[in-house]
């Protein structure tokens, strides 16, 4: 799964749908555990399908250190800031709305569309110009480690997730393990074909019964190094994703149980939809995973690829049966005061849905995975206060997507018919402060982040224009689905 719950919506798509997590939980006990092991011939010559970089040794920030409670309060009167010129604006707006819906629906419909987006965005982008992760000294991390890929009828991309997985340059012991959770096709039969050629051990856990997390338990139940990586059977690994993800957890305070790498569009070619994704992935969800890494309150160590310490996995009872596994097992993890990070530079590629179908399945499942978090750790049983205030946001997001499908799309209808009611020049003048933001985030991904690792942005100017004005209205509404289907206590399902 990738992604954090997502993040709010605004009206022209600041935060266009950021989110993580799109894993499903099952039924059953995590129980009838089979373990078929497949050692590796010697390593033979490799060919990598990422780009090459080597190890790259950050120079000392010259920055002065600034306390991260400080930043937090700043980032906290940098909102407010912004509420109270919104609200002083606004109140031509509110007057106009008065005679049509009443003073109490006038300042619903502009805390929904104007005051709640503006204070959550203003707060994302003072964290963000704030943000000065220590840097990592060097890649070469050594703790042992077992990377779990979870997966249910992946014949077709299985081998050259395992591959990239075993290319990666690691310096510590590495041993893979495949939590197959009863696939009917050739997914394992492919992976032990091609064990002998990956020069890491691999180990075949078998789980029937149906469902993520206990796929994923199963595997737990047979580790033995000290961490433990989740990688997603579509997700391919740069060089050095693995290095850089262990040296975070390595370098960050003793209390720190989990790293989340960073996941972005391998197949962003394949149609308008990816190419929308490719910037929502780059962009967004990178944006507010800083933001929660900033104040060590990393939402969601997604299952996609993230580091966890093992036993602190095992002490709150490993991978809950929730539809987002990963999101309940990051905020279990954290209730006890511990610090989950965001490592920028430990980069994976994965597939992105090509079909709006498929979206809005992922999508619904991200939303209600959100709330099942929401309801299994609230925010406020959260020990540490950073972390009560970061996963208190996801508490306003259901209002932004209610605020955004259904009041600011008819409002731009409106608009757009000549009744400047709800959406007006006032608000479309929005835009510009949009582009500046995503400008920004544009500059430090390919500076910070894709420089050091030998990686170039292709072009893709028709997915970013869409990502601007339309991604939103498919990423609500698909929302306002999972949040139905939570409520309405559906049925789960993993894919």
């Amino acid at each position: 799964m990738l992604p954090t719950p997502r993040a709010p919506a605004d009206p022209l798509g600041v935060l266009a749908g950021t989110g993580d997590g799109s894993a499903v939980g099952g039924t059953g006990d995590g129980s009838a555990v089979g373990v078929v092991e497949a050692l590796p011939a010697p390593a033979g010559p490799q060919v990598d399908t990422t780009a090459e970089a080597g190890a790259v040794e950050v120079p000392r920030s010259r920055h002065r250190y600034v306390p991260v409670a400080a930043k937090f309060l700043v980032a906290v009167v940098g909102a407010a800031l912004w509420v109270t010129l919104a609200v002083v604006l606004s109140r031509p707006w509110i007057a106009e709305l008065t005679p049509v819906v009443g003073p109490v629906g006038a300042f619903v419909v502009v805390g929904l569309v104007a005051y709640l987006p503006g204070a959550v965005v203003a707060f994302l982008a003072v964290s963000l110009a704030l943000d000065r992760q220590p840097p990592l000294r060097s890649s070469d991390a050594t703790s042992a480690v077992t990377v779990v890929v979870a997966a249910r009828n992946e014949q077709e991309g299985i081998v050259a997730t395992l591959e990239s997985v075993a290319r990666v340059e690691y310096a510590g012991e590495l041993t893979i393990v495949l939590a197959d959770n009863g696939s009917t096709d050739a997914t394992v039969e492919r992976a032990l074909a091609a064990a002998p050629t990956l020069g890491v051990p691999l180990r075949v856990v078998h789980e029937a019964t149906p469902g993520k997390a206990h796929a994923l338990n199963a595997a737990l139940a047979t580790v033995t190094t000290p961490l433990v990586v989740t990688v997603d059977a579509d997700t391919l690994l740069h060089r050095e994703a693995l290095g850089r993800l262990v040296a975070r957890l390595e370098a960050a305070p003793a209390d720190t149980v989990a790293v989340a790498g960073s996941v972005l569009v391998r197949n962003s070619r394949r149609n308008f939809l990816t190419r929308m994704q490719e910037w929502d992935y780059y962009l967004g969800i990178t944006a507010v995973k800083r933001m929660q890494g900033l104040y060590q309150s990393t939402l969601v160590a997604q299952g996609a690829f993230s580091v966890y310490r093992t036993e602190d996995v095992r002490e709150v009872g490993g991978w809950p049966d929730a539809i987002g596994e990963d999101i309940v097992v990051t905020w279990r993890l954290m209730e006890a005061g511990r610090r989950v990070f965001f490592e920028p530079t430990a980069v994976a590629f994965t597939d992105a849905p090509e079909r709006v179908r498929h979206f809005f399945r992922q999508r619904a499942r991200w939303a209600r995975g959100m709330l099942e978090g929401i309801r299994a750790v609230p925010p406020w049983r959260q020990e540490r206060v950073l972390t009560k205030f970061v996963a208190g946001i996801d508490l306003l997001i259901p209002l932004l997507d209610v605020g955004y499908a259904l009041i600011w799309l008819p409002g731009l209808v409106l608009f757009l018919l000549g009744h400047p009611l709800v959406v007006s020049m006032w608000t479309l003048a929005v835009l510009p402060v949009t582009l500046l933001v995503y400008g920004g985030l544009r500059i430090f991904q390919s500076r910070h982040v894709f420089a050091p690792l030998d990686l170039r942005v292709r072009r893709n100017r028709l997915g970013y224009i869409g990502f601007l004005l339309l991604y939103q209205v498919l990423c609500s509404t698909a929302s306002l689905v999972g949040y139905t289907q939570f409520l309405g206590g559906t049925r789960r399902r993993w894919k």
